[in-house]
């Protein structure tokens, strides 16, 4: 998703041009491994990428011990499975590096996989352990699949429920539909097993799911039941924004790839036997970055690891800076907001045009890399600090983003503003006229992906008003209590869902401070 027109060259490109050059001096061509297929033989319905899309000024070359946050239980009447299934031949599961919740009702996904890296292949055996805390019996599920929006990239091998195979579903572009057998009834368990495949598709400039000639991206790339609210909840896509919603799950990946290839993943690696095993607790989703050129610079927070992983040809600064940055960024969330909600931290440059943020992992433009100035006042220290902020404001406090992606966009976007008053003070100003001021913002903040116009109006009204509404918000409440608030918001809501109504309601109770002219200025809905 573009935010701005660029003269943007890929890695591959720069070999097809060196290449064309060569041929023409009589010298031996130089081939990038393995060849892409092009663009037509991929995609024929481009799906919505579900994560942020950050938009970002132009480059400006001017200068100037931390606790895992833990919540699980809900009801105990259907306990967690605790064994790790296990595929044929495989060896025995080891201890966890941290306890798992013993009592959580949340959806438990368990996955056995592996990448054929060289073929662009993976096939997945798929344990789901739903639990139906929806109050009302259920009839069907409803499970994403959004790499079946590629072009013969999904393919659904077996599926069963409780050992018993289902017949009766319907896979229609992102929307797996399974008819039970019988009623899953209201706080009950049901188990799901599947086996499927990916065709991974060639990754678009500015998409992240995908191949390109030296990475493999795998992001929303697993079936997964979506919320179930009065329905089941999945929008259909938009060119901007995202529309996928989840549930807070505990997932862990089992995989095995090609030797030499280095897997950039949410979650810290350790041994099962002749897999490699990648576990989040309390997550949204699990994606993982591969390649066999991947270079890592590593620091920390605290008690959380931070991995920055880059490419070589000139992106080293970058990589250790932002590593820097999200250091900082994860201190000071974690004083002002509540603990940072992940063991680790994985920072991942590919071709793309902006930030995307997954669970415990950020996606950087390559372009912010080869632009950085070494200093906090660039696109790479801005951009990775919103999409750290996003740990916290979609990973940690789930919304909507479809249809309320302010809750989450608005306040990463300030949030950004946040870390510079508690790391780079003098550059407060910088910010606003970077950052927000720049684009001359106008429009509702509760702007949805369907009703905003275009990408530019999209997110001038949803992230930039939405700065400046925060930002008066703040002054209306108090510097005091609005740091209250937003502290009370990520623990009453963490793991959970959050409205626009929930956020209002919690802010008066927090200081019932009159704030009519501030709603009727920045949203054109009332809450």
């Amino acid at each position: 998703m573009k935010s701005r027109i660029t003269f943007h060259v890929s890695r591959f490109t720069y070999y097809l041009l060196i290449s064309i050059f060569l041929i023409a001096c009589n010298a031996p061509l130089i081939t990038p491994t393995p060849t892409p297929l092009s663009f037509a033989q991929v995609a024929i319905e481009k799906p919505n990428v579900n994560s942020t899309s950050t938009p970002f000024q132009p480059s400006d070359s001017t200068n100037t011990p931390i606790p895992t946050f833990t919540i699980s239980p809900t009801i105990t009447s259907t306990p967690t499975i605790t064994l790790t299934p296990q595929p044929t031949g495989t060896t025995g599961s080891v201890p966890p590096i941290s306890p798992p919740p013993t009592n959580s009702s949340r959806t438990n996904y368990i996955l056995y996989a592996t990448l054929n890296f060289a073929n662009k292949t993976i096939a997945v055996d798929q344990t789901i352990r739903y639990y139906n805390n929806t109050g009302v019996n259920l009839t069907e599920l409803v499970l994403a699949v959004p790499p079946n929006l590629y072009n013969r990239a999904f393919t659904l091998n077996t599926i069963t429920q409780d050992n018993t195979t289902i017949s009766s579903y319907n896979l229609s572009g992102q929307r797996l539909t399974l008819n039970l057998p019988q009623a899953l009834a209201a706080g009950s368990a049901t188990t799901l097993v599947m086996n499927f495949s990916l065709n991974i598709p060639q990754k678009p400039a500015n998409d992240v799911f995908g191949y390109d000639f030296n990475q493999i991206n795998l992001v929303d790339w697993y079936p997964f039941v979506v919320p179930y609210r009065g329905g089941w909840i999945l929008h259909d896509g938009m060119s901007w924004g995202e529309n996928l919603v989840y549930d807070s799950s505990d997932v862990e990946l089992n995989l095995k790839t090609d030797a030499g290839v280095t897997i950039a993943a949410g979650a810290p690696a350790e041994s099962n036997g002749e897999w490699t095993r990648y576990r989040l607790y309390g997550a949204r989703t699990l994606a993982l970055s591969a390649s066999s050129e991947f270079l890592v610079h590593e620091t920390s927070a605290g008690n959380v690891v931070i991995r920055s992983y880059y490419f070589a040809g000139g992106y080293k600064s970058g990589a250790e800076g932002v590593a820097l940055y999200a250091a900082q960024a994860i201190n000071t969330f974690s004083q002002q907001f509540g603990p940072y909600p992940h063991q680790a931290l994985t920072i991942v440059q590919t071709d793309m045009d902006d930030g995307q943020e997954y669970d415990g992992l950020i996606f950087l433009a390559t372009d912010f890399y080869s632009q950085y100035n070494g200093t906090a006042r660039s696109n790479l220290a801005t951009i990775g600090v919103h999409e750290v902020a996003h740990q916290w404001w979609y990973s940690l406090v789930g919304n909507d983003s479809a249809l309320e992606p302010w809750l989450d966009e608005a306040l990463a976007t300030y949030s950004e503003r946040i870390f510079y008053e508690n790391n780079y003070p003098a550059n407060i100003s910088w910010w606003w006229q970077f950052r927000v001021n720049y684009f001359n913002p106008t429009g509702y903040v509760d702007t949805n992906i369907y009703n905003g116009g275009s990408f530019r109006a999209y997110t001038n009204a949803v992230y930039f008003q939405g700065a400046y509404f925060l930002d008066a918000l703040r002054e209306r409440m108090g510097y005091g209590n609005f740091s209250k608030f937003l502290k009370e918001y990520a623990t009453r809501y963490a793991y959970g869902h959050a409205t626009g109504a929930d956020f209002f309601a919690l802010q008066r109770e927090i200081v019932n401070v009159n704030i009519s002219d501030l709603l009727s200025k920045y949203f054109f809905g009332s809450y």
